[in-house]
Parts: C-alpha cells; sequence; structure tokens
C-alpha cells in the first residue's frame, strides 16, 4: 500500500483462521522494510491484536513482557497462537507466540483487567520540552539523502517523529547524553478502537527506545558496522491516550555492559497524562577502531 497508516491498520487486521485446539490461531501480514527484517513493533503490535481477541471486551490490556527470538522475514506472513493461561475474576492472561516457518520469532506474555478503582500517582511530564510544531520531522532532516533507508523513514512510516533535542540518524549532536525525548503521533486519523490505540502504543515504542545508549556513545544509526537488535520489551498501559494525537515519549539508559544496553521510557499525552511505560534491553555492537 501507498499509505503508511493504511497499511499499518491493514497489517494489525489479522485473520482468525478459525482453528480451536488448545490454542487460538490467527495469521497476519508482514509490512515491507528496507533492511528485509520484520519491524519488531509490528510484531508486538500484532501479537497484542491477537490476544485481545481471545479476552472479554471489558479487559482492557494492562502489560506486556516479550522476546524477540529471531529476526522475522519481510516477504512472509506470520502466524500466532494464544494460549489462554488464565482467566480470573478480575484479569486475564494469555501467551503469544509468533511463528515463520514453524520456528518462533517472539513470545510474550500479555494480561488484560477489568475496569477497577484503586490509588492514583504519576510521575510528572518534563516541563522544559518544546512543542512538536517547533521541531523538524523526520521527513525535513532526511530530506537531502538519497539513500533507500533514509527514504523510507522519511516517507514510509506511519509515525510522525520529533526529536529533543535531534534525532541520531545521521550524527549526535550536542552533549553525549544517556537521555532524550521523542514526539510522535500517526500521521493520520486512526479508528474509534481503544485497542487498536494500545496496539499502536506498542508498535510506535520501538521506534527510537534504544536511542539514548547510542546517544551516551556519539554513535549515530548510520556508523558503518553498527548492529542493534532489540531482544526483550516490556510495557504498561497506565491510562488510555489517543496514538493519533501527540504523545512524549520520555526516554533514558541506565546502563549498558556485555553489548547488551537498557533503556526506559515514558509515555504522556500532550496535556501530561501518563499514558504507559516501557523498558527494553538490546543489543548493540560497535565495530572496533
Amino acid at each position: 500500500m501507498s499509505d503508511p497508516l493504511a497499511a499499518f491498520v491493514a497489517a494489525l487486521d489479522l485473520t482468525d483462521t478459525g482453528a480451536r485446539t488448545s490454542e487460538d490461531i490467527f495469521t497476519g501480514p508482514s509490512q515491507w522494510m528496507p533492511h528485509g527484517r520484520v519491524f519488531g513493533g509490528q510484531v508486538l503490535a500484532q501479537s497484542l491484536v491477537a490476544a485481545q481477541r481471545t479476552v472479554e471486551a471489558d479487559r482492557v490490556l494492562h502489560s506486556m513482557h516479550a522476546y524477540f527470538l529471531r529476526p522475522g522475514q519481510v516477504d512472509k506472513p506470520i502466524t500466532f497462537s494464544v494460549d489462554r493461561i488464565h482467566d480470573g475474576r478480575s484479569f486475564s492472561t494469555r501467551r503469544t507466540q509468533a511463528y515463520q516457518d514453524g520456528l518462533p520469532i517472539l513470545s510474550g506474555i500479555m494480561s488484560f483487567q477489568d475496569h477497577d478503582e484503586g490509588l492514583e500517582h504519576q510521575i510528572d511530564m518534563p516541563a522544559d520540552i518544546p512543542d512538536p510544531e517547533t521541531l523538524p520531522s523526520v521527513a525535513e532532516h532526511l530530506a537531502e539523502i538519497d539513500h533507500v533507508v533514509a527514504r523510507f523513514w522519511a516517507t514510509e512510516r506511519p509515525f510522525d517523529m520529533r526529536h529533543v533535542p535531534s534525532p541520531v540518524y545521521l550524527s549526535v549532536e550536542g552533549e553525549h547524553v544517556a537521555h532524550q525525548a521523542v514526539w510522535l503521533k500517526a500521521i493520520g486519523t486512526l479508528p474509534d478502537d481503544e485497542n487498536l490505540h494500545r496496539a499502536a502504543l506498542a508498535y510506535a515504542s520501538d521506534y527510537s527506545i534504544l536511542e539514548p545508549i547510542l546517544r551516551r556513545h556519539g554513535i549515530a544509526w548510520a556508523t558503518p558496522g553498527l548492529k542493534a537488535a532489540s531482544l526483550d520489551h516490556a510495557m504498561w498501559w497506565h491510562r488510555f491516550g489517543r496514538v493519533d494525537e501527540w504523545c512524549l515519549y520520555v526516554q533514558e539508559s541506565p546502563t549498558a555492559i556485555g553489548g547488551r544496553g537498557l533503556a526506559l521510557g515514558r509515555i504522556y499525552s500532550r496535556d501530561g497524562m501518563l499514558l504507559a511505560s516501557v523498558a527494553q534491553e538490546g543489543m548493540i555492537r560497535v565495530p572496533r577502531a
């Protein structure tokens, strides 16, 4: 599809195969990526959609813990098997595994909860972040780069992203610190489906979460020989927010060691409501000088 947002929504519209043995089986397409590997955020979002299809409608996704096991191939569909691990009075738990060619590429556990009253508090959104309208888009940053990856990042992704202070695509500007912020939102209007917006937030959460690690060491994505891959991804949804409105993704990396880096993130609505928290460990391998 030429419309990135339409292609994104279509990728989350999984097909129910009707198989009902010990697991529920769904299938979904792989979105094209310039390096030939399936985007991890796509598999995360599709896995959540598959799990949600097996849960009562009034139970809402609140947490996910997933491991990326193998790189997916963009020229093949993905099969999702959902194991209904537990249905309690307030919570439902599902295990989703994503397969290609009979081999698992992702394994995750998701939890869903009835609406409940309880204690409430949150860490406030940083106050010194410039508005997204004042920041250049990815397309503006990469407009002069005639490369397949740059063109894809600039025009073919379903989300607009604006970095604070600046992206690390080609170079790392300013102080080498282990934190950054990214404004993000879908490039158009999404359907009024809260589960779709939660899955979309998971999708977008995988784009830039490892970048604080790179920024801390002055390493740009364009560094020759750089190898980076997501190893696992955990996410907690706290409050609902629309992903086709600006959200602020505040990110930091507390540590990197052993060829791995840990990154943490908080996602806020524009008016300061904490929507979700994210944690991911990634493999980061830098060529030796």
